[in-house]
């Protein structure tokens, strides 16, 4: 029997799933705003709810609506509920725990304290449903350091302590397929050694030779909100549980391993 995977979301990460197992034979298919290629739109109900009766595997990859609620639940929960997919999963965030002023957080940990209320009430829906992973900062190609070095977009902020974890979009890739084959649950997919922005940053600039930005404040720096909310937390993002029980590891252990991969990739190009 070919395996059928159904994707809400057809972003940067599920785009990078899909691809994946497409060339291991799999029948994917994705849901988007608007039909385009092997992608359904999301308000053709008649066609979502076949494609969701025929999927072996489903996985939403769909944030919540800034005014709470998520999307897929609302308008096609029960129908996911009585499928017979033999396995279901939610890309979540990290950003569900919360500040813990640099502390290391697992999947134990309460959910729902910080910014991403929203977050945190669709990853417990889900997790109703199938397997939720939390994801940290992701990055991969053409959505790096080097890009917004490049960009001139590029940020170093005088924060000291911030930390933040990350994660390759490979290794999402990897830790989603072996989530497929391993326990329900609840699952932190990052990096193993979370670190400052600024030595990113220098990292990608040393590789791109050019020199840093100019060291800023969160004032001078003029970020977005979305990014400013980023420094408003400060916490380590512990990835044993996966290891454990699902016997993944990442690929690229830190960010200097992910970057340099993307840098020698892009020279190939």
């Amino acid at each position: 029997m070919t395996d059928r995977l159904l994707i809400f979301g057809m972003g940067y990460s599920a785009g990078r799933l899909a691809a994946r197992l497409r060339l291991d034979s799999w029948d994917v298919t994705g849901i988007r705003r608007q039909a385009s290629g092997e992608c359904i739109a999301f308000d053709d109900s008649q066609s979502v709810r076949a494609a969701i009766a025929s999927a072996t595997h489903i996985l939403s990859s769909v944030p919540p609506l800034a005014e709470g609620g998520d999307p897929v639940l609302l308008q096609y929960g029960a129908d996911i509920a009585a499928s017979g997919a033999k396995w279901i999963g939610y890309l979540s965030a990290t950003g569900v725990y919360g500040d813990t002023n640099g502390a290391w957080v697992d999947e134990s940990a309460t959910i729902g304290g910080g910014r991403r209320t929203a977050r945190a009430d669709a990853d417990l829906e889900w997790q109703g449903l199938g397997s939720v992973f939390r994801l940290p900062g992701i990055y991969g190609p053409g959505r790096s350091a080097l890009d917004r070095v490049q960009s001139g977009k590029a940020h170093r902020i005088d924060v000291p302590d911030q930390v933040f974890s990350r994660v390759h979009v490979d290794d999402i890739v990897s830790g989603v397929i072996a989530g497929m084959a391993g326990p329900r649950g609840c699952y932190n997919l990052s990096d193993d050694f979370p670190s400052s922005q600024n030595g990113v940053i220098e990292h990608a600039c040393a590789l791109l030779g050019v020199a840093p930005p100019p060291m800023q404040s969160l004032d001078q720096a003029q970020l977005s909100p979305m990014a400013m909310g980023f420094y408003a937390e400060n916490r380590r993002i512990s990835n044993r549980k996966a290891k454990r029980l699902l016997g993944w590891s990442p690929v690229y252990s830190d960010y200097k391993q992910g970057l340099d991969a993307i840098f020698h990739l892009d020279a190939k190009v």
